[in-house]
């Protein structure tokens, strides 16, 4: 049984559609998801969403209202928070909905996981220095065994992911590895 889990954040129709640093994880996605499929590891897909009441957005927190004042491209029950139609999920595989950047922070994913009894993670989707940053320190702090996909994950500010991937997280454990080196590994 593998203790493995391949975690996709964020990589939704709105984000994909409307960030060009994100469609670029598309084709990287299109070639591991398939891999760790055949592998039997299980995909857990995260997608970001907000109330469109706004009965979630705390006045105080500026870049949450920010994203809930984007019209409906974060809002929960909106297309645009789906994950993107190019990797869906197959039947079977969770998606879990999450109102902020951790994965973690109020929703059900350390319960799915812990019922598998998966110990390892390995982090894919965007943006670096939000979804995935913050899954990460998450996840390190739950003991979780972490792999962060260099080139499956990605971020508006290239200099902002290339610092979190070559500096932060092999700091904080992260083995940090290319989608060609992980998938060889299968």
């Amino acid at each position: 049984m593998t203790t493995t889990a391949l975690i996709v954040g964020d990589l939704q129709a709105g984000i994909v559609e409307n960030y060009p640093f994100a469609a670029a994880v598309l084709p990287v996605m299109e070639r591991v998801l398939p891999a760790a499929r055949a592998a039997g590891i299980p995909v857990i897909f995260i997608r970001f969403g907000l109330r469109a009441s706004g009965l979630d957005v705390a006045a105080g927190n500026q870049v949450i209202s920010t994203l809930h004042g984007a019209g409906t491209l974060f809002h929960e029950e909106s297309p645009e928070t789906l994950v993107h139609p190019r990797i869906k999920p197959l039947p079977g595989e969770a998606v879990v909905l999450k109102h902020r950047a951790s994965a973690f922070a109020a929703t059900d994913l350390d319960l799915l996981l812990r019922a598998q009894r998966i110990d390892s993670l390995v982090l894919t989707g965007v943006a670096t220095g939000a979804m995935v940053a913050a899954t990460l320190y998450d996840a390190a702090d739950r003991d979780y065994r972490l792999t962060v996909l260099s080139d499956a994950c990605a971020d508006g500010e290239p200099d902002v992911h290339d610092f979190l991937i070559n500096r932060v997280f092999p700091a904080r454990g992260a083995e940090v590895l290319t989608s060609h080196e992980w998938t060889a590994r299968l």
